[in-house]
């Protein structure tokens, strides 16, 4: 419950807000006629650890769903073949009510995850180990998967599940709480804890969850995403942060619960206010209400951006475990669709302590893979960073639970997106006990207020009293008519015609079954007779008292808001003092001002006098710089047109060498060619005398030949 203090600065919140909370109400459009079933479980006898709340919870929940139109079987404390078959008569039901069908389950008890999937506990199993679970459980998947086969207009599947291990205490652990899970299209899931935590039994009467879901159930004009995010703000005020829940939605038709009347007050924040809400930078926000917008959005990018933008404020270890157990639970959830060594060796190597190590050794143990990682292996990416260092803190832990002191003071609450809860859901008393096997608690019906409106399009369910009557408590609280079973389950309508019943129905196998055993000892109806008259008292009695409680309750606000208002005053009065000492106080700042500011003057302008003359030195030290930089840029002229006449007069030294050196070179190369041409001559000469010397012997040779032969001569050889 809220403290006083809480309570005041809500209703402060709403006081300051008022004027800001206004916002046009959404038509209701023509649909198509929608059928609604439900099917609502809570098991809390466990043998040795029981429960306290959760088949309260179950009746709770299921009254709320007959009063918005849902055609409910519910039952309370089964075990495994009773779960089974109430799960799968529940699909038959939902196979056979077609398309234009909107299904809610919900189930409350104990929960437990194992390589990924998430299962139901009986009240009957017997879990040493982990190797039990398969076997004595049902994994909530066996059913999930036909229900989405159904392609209905939406799903909805309440898990409250998510609570200490009290099983399996030999062999490997297991992860605490529920297994991460992606909606298919069409679902919404949602757990009572956020994945990878739990949240820790309470007394009673009811769970957190269960009455905080069921009081924004009852808000007219909320879309069912709505519905989820305020109840997780609801539970994480009224537990003081011990417990987070979780929900993801895929569901992309529209759906309410119930609708606004047009003449309806405004709400305290309309979806036009709230989508800023969830999509500004939180740097936009002071710390409390930025907790509060990153708590609202769940996801693991807000609580980053958290950490990041306030580091050092006292709620940075509670975003850290948050952000720590969404991490983890995200990885895992991609470890497991992976389903290869691969994928678990990479896990194994982010978490080698972490909540799922056992899980993914297992796994790897049906792959036939080394348990551990080898040194070497393609890495998979799980589309999130690894966990810095001051998350393993949190992630060592085999069960994280937010009521952990380490984790700070507790959280301011989200009043910018919450109102304060109304009395009838702060006071409400338990139940009267049930009698009738396997039947739900009746809770003492609360009438909704006169704007919330059931949906015109829904399709009346059978025997069912309160959809028609969510404004009367007289004709649901104070039913009289004794069923065949000592029930005091009906009443006749106006005017006549068979009796409509109020009490939640049982599942067809349930019935049977309930049946069976009460015609076995028909003495027993007698005695439920006089039981159900007890009842009938115990119930009047309850009501009285929780009218009571009510009354007290508002008596309470009534003087909290005088209070509240007599502080206002005083605030105001208070505030009208401090601005009359805030203007004395202006008029001598501004004299100090003007003091200042004359002296400020005086020193600008000795300073300006003083600048002057250092500009004016300057200037004149200029001046002499650059007199001496054109002294020394004429001297440079000089110096570098003597440089110039010498480099002239050297070049023409050069250029005459050149030309004498050109000229004897011309000299010897004619020399050399005159010299050539003698050697020509006399080599021509040579060769000319070599010719005419040739020529004589030739003709010498020739003559010889002629006087060869000739009379007289000797012969030639």
């Amino acid at each position: 419950m809220q403290t006083i203090p809480r309570i005041l600065l809500s209703i402060l919140m709403l006081f300051l807000s008022a004027p800001l909370l206004f916002a046009p109400i959404l038509p209701v459009a023509a649909q198509t006629p929608e059928k609604r079933i439900a099917l609502v479980i809570g098991n809390a006898d466990y043998p040795g650890v029981p429960l306290q709340t959760p088949a309260n919870d179950a009746g709770l929940i299921a009254q709320t769903l007959q009063a918005a139109g849902f055609d409910v079987a519910g039952a309370r404390d089964l075990d495994q073949e009773s779960l089974r078959r109430a799960l799968r008569d529940f699909l038959d039901q939902a196979s056979a009510s077609g398309p234009d069908t909107i299904a809610y389950v919900y189930v409350s008890g104990y929960g437990l995850q194992l390589e990924g999937e998430n299962y139901i506990i009986p009240i009957d199993a017997r879990i040493a180990r982990d190797i039990d679970v398969p076997v004595e459980a049902l994994r909530v998947s066996d059913y999930i998967r036909p229900l989405v086969a159904l392609r209905l207009r939406a799903s909805i599947v309440v898990l409250d599940l998510a609570r200490p291990n009290p099983f399996s205490r030999s062999g490997p652990p297991l992860a605490g709480g529920l297994a991460l899970v992606e909606p298919e299209p069409g679902m919404l899931i949602a757990f009572n804890a956020t994945p990878g935590t739990v949240a820790q039994a309470q007394a009673g009467p009811y769970g957190s969850y269960a009455q905080s879901l069921a009081e924004m159930m009852r808000e007219g004009g909320l879309e069912l995403a709505d519905v989820f995010e305020r109840a997780r703000l609801r539970v994480s005020d009224v537990t003081g942060g011990a417990q987070v829940p979780w929900h993801l939605s895929n569901v992309q038709s529209p759906f309410f619960f119930f609708d606004r009347a047009p003449d309806a007050s405004p709400p305290p924040v309309s979806p036009q206010q709230a989508v800023p809400l969830r999509s500004v930078p939180l740097r936009n926000f002071n710390a409390h209400d930025a907790y509060g917008a990153a708590l609202a959005r769940d996801t693991l990018q807000a609580y980053e951006e958290f950490l990041a933008t306030f580091p050092g404020d006292p709620m940075a270890a509670r975003v850290r475990a948050l952000a720590a157990a969404r991490r983890e639970a995200v990885t895992w959830h991609r470890t497991r669709l992976a389903n290869t060594p691969f994928a678990y060796w990479s896990y194994l190597r982010r978490y080698p302590r972490g909540p799922h190590a056992a899980d993914a050794r297992r796994r790897l143990s049906v792959l036939a893979a080394a348990l551990d990682p080898p040194p070497s292996f393609p890495a998979i990416s799980f589309e999130v960073a690894p966990p810095p260092p001051e998350e393993e803190f949190y992630i060592t832990r085999p069960s994280l639970a937010f009521d952990d002191p380490d984790l700070g003071l507790e959280p301011p609450p989200p009043i910018f997106l919450v109102s304060p809860p109304p009395p009838e859901f702060v006071v409400l008393v338990p139940p009267a006990p049930p009698i009738e096997l396997y039947a739900l608690p009746d809770p003492v019906f609360v009438p909704f207020p006169i704007w919330v409106r059931p949906r015109a399009h829904v399709v009346a369910p059978p025997r069912n009293l309160i959809f028609t009557n969510i404004h009367n408590t007289r004709i649901i609280n104070n039913t009289t008519i004794i069923n065949s079973r000592g029930r005091p389950d009906a009443v006749p309508p106006t005017g006549g015609g068979r009796p409509v019943a109020a009490a939640v129905a049982l599942p067809p196998f349930l019935a049977q079954r309930a049946t069976q055993i009460q015609n076995q000892n028909p003495q027993d109806v007698w005695q439920g007779l006089d039981l159900w008259q007890q009842r009938l008292r115990q119930h009047g009695a309850l009501q009285q008292q929780q009218q009571q409680l009510i009354e007290q309750h508002r008596q309470q606000r009534l003087q909290q808001q005088q209070q509240l208002q007599r502080l206002l005053e005083q605030q105001r009065g208070q505030a009208q003092q401090q601005v009359l000492e805030q203007e004395r106080r202006q008029q001598q700042q501004l004299l100090e001002q003007q003091r200042e500011q004359q002296q400020q003057q005086q020193q600008q302008r000795q300073l300006d006098q003083q600048q002057q003359q250092r500009q004016l030195e300057q200037q004149r030290l200029q001046q002499q710089e650059q007199q001496r930089q054109l002294e020394q840029q004429r001297l440079q002229q000089q110096q570098h047109q003597r440089l110039q006449q010498q480099q002239r007069q050297l070049e023409q030294q050069q250029q005459q060498r050149q030309q004498e050196q050109q000229r004897q070179l011309e000299q010897q190369r004619l020399q050399q060619q005159q010299q050539r041409q003698l050697e020509q001559q006399q080599q021509r000469q040579q060769e000319q005398q070599r010719q005419l010397e040739q020529q004589r012997q030739q003709q010498q040779q020739q003559k010889g030949q002629q006087q060869c032969g000739r009379p007289g001569l000797p012969a030639c050889r």
